[in-house]
Order: C-alpha cells, then structure tokens, then sequence
C-alpha cells in the first residue's frame, strides 16, 4: 500500500489499479493548491507580521441622508414657474423622501423664491426608519430663506385622523377639528383655540384643501404661521409657511403666494 505524502491536505491512500490516474488527478490539485501550500508552511509569527503591514480599508459608518438637501439656491436647478417667472416650481419625486419612494405619500409640489435654500430633515423626523406603516406624522421636506421665513411638508397617516380608509378631508371633520390635532405640527409645540385667526374651505379640480390664517406668539416655528391640508390616500399632506415678525413684514405676500401654489 502507497500513501501519497500530501496526507495532510488531502488523505488519499492510493491502492488500487487505477494509481496512476489519481496521481496525476493529485498532482494537478496539487499544483492548483500551491498557493495554500506556502500559506501553510509559513511560520506563524511571519504569517502575522504580514497582515500586520497590510494596508486595511477605512469603513467611515455614516447615516444616508433622508433626502437630497442643497446647500444652494434652488435657483440654481429648480425650472422657473410657468405661471409666474419670478418664482421656481419645486416638484416631489421619489429621489426626494423616504415615504415618497416607499408610496405612501402622493407626489406634491409648490413655489418657491429662487433665493431660498432646501434644509436638510433629521433623519428621526423623516420617518425613514418607519415606511411604510409610519404610527405618527413626519416631516418630507423643508425650505428656508433668513430673510423671508420657511416652509415644510408633514405627512401624517390617515389612521391616525380617523378610522375611514381613503377618506377625504371632509370625511375627517371641519377645519376646526383637523387643526386641532395637527396643530402642533404646525407650531412646533401647542397651538390654542385663539391662535387660529382664519380657516378657508379651496377646492381644486377633485381636492379639498383646508387654508389657515394663524398668530402663533409662542410658536418655536414663529410667530406667523400659515398653512393648507388635505387628505389623498392613505395619507393627510399638511403645508406649513412660517415667519417671525421681521421676515412677515417684508414678505407676507409672497409667503401667501407659496401657500396658495401648495397641491397634492
């Protein structure tokens, strides 16, 4: 009985007539395997002092962005609005948002000054950690302007309004009462009763959008705040154009114009 000497990486006892082709079957394993040969006749010790010296790669663990936020004007890659030029018309995609890709918010869109800036959304407010089935409201988007105020987009579930799936504003309740659960939202902490100033009923082609009118002094958002609601889906899209009271008193009307351009 022959025992081949390669017993150690493979324990091949060669004895029948048919040897010489497993030699040679051995031989060529062997040659393929010379690599692994050398690793395991080197010496432990130089074995280490080798990967010691290699060059390892640098992992940087960071958290993805939520949404592609810009630290330029949106001027400079938002088209001008046809309807007005001195405006540019920002439209929601999927590249956007998180609830935007996962579809559970309709896309939207609104004016904005070309001097304005999009914000970056904290990625515990952008419900990425939640899409699909999102138990509390989000923020989508957020835009800002020192000099002017700011805007943003909160989505809130459906379910959370009422028990009606695919329900319609109005299926939720008057503005009064829509407003009252999503105030805060609005506010940034509380909103009283007497804070609200005006409500307003709009109706665009087959959407109802609820508008308000609100003095909100204590407000961590500002002490103007405006906004506009309505239900698509699963979902209720709440606009909001906050101010304080420097930026409200040379730009009321054009956050009034951003208001109004809001559609779902």
């Amino acid at each position: 009985m022959a025992t081949f000497p390669f017993t150690s990486l493979f324990p091949l006892t060669l004895s029948s007539p048919s040897s010489s082709f497993k030699l040679s079957t051995l031989h060529a394993f062997r040659a393929s395997t010379s690599e692994y040969v050398s690793f395991r006749h080197t010496p432990r010790r130089e074995f280490l002092k080798g990967l010691a010296l290699m060059p390892l790669p640098l992992v940087v663990l960071r958290e993805p962005p939520p949404s592609h936020a810009r630290e330029v004007e949106v001027g400079s890659f938002l088209p001008p609005s046809p309807s007005d030029p001195s405006f540019v018309l920002f439209t929601a995609s999927p590249k956007d948002t998180p609830a935007l890709r996962a579809g559970n918010v309709q896309p939207y869109k609104f004016l904005l000054p070309p001097t304005w800036k999009q914000a970056r959304v904290a990625n515990i407010l952008s419900g990425n950690y939640c899409q699909p089935k999102c138990a509390e409201p989000w923020v989508e988007v957020k835009f800002e302007d020192e000099k002017q105020g700011k805007v943003q987009v909160v989505a809130s579930p459906l379910i959370r309004l009422t028990n009606k799936p695919n329900a319609t504003i109005e299926d939720i309740g008057s503005p009064e009462k829509l407003i009252a659960s999503l105030g805060p939202f609005v506010t940034g902490n509380t909103l009283d009763p007497e804070e609200l100033i005006e409500t307003s009923v709009e109706k665009l082609g087959d959407q109802t959008y609820y508008k308000y009118v609100l003095e909100t002094p204590y407000a961590l958002t500002g002490t103007h705040n405006l906004a506009k609601a309505t239900a698509k889906g699963n979902t209720v899209v709440l606009f909001v154009v906050s101010a304080n009271d420097k930026q409200w008193q040379t730009s009321e009307e054009t956050l009034k114009t951003v208001l109004d351009s809001f559609q779902v």
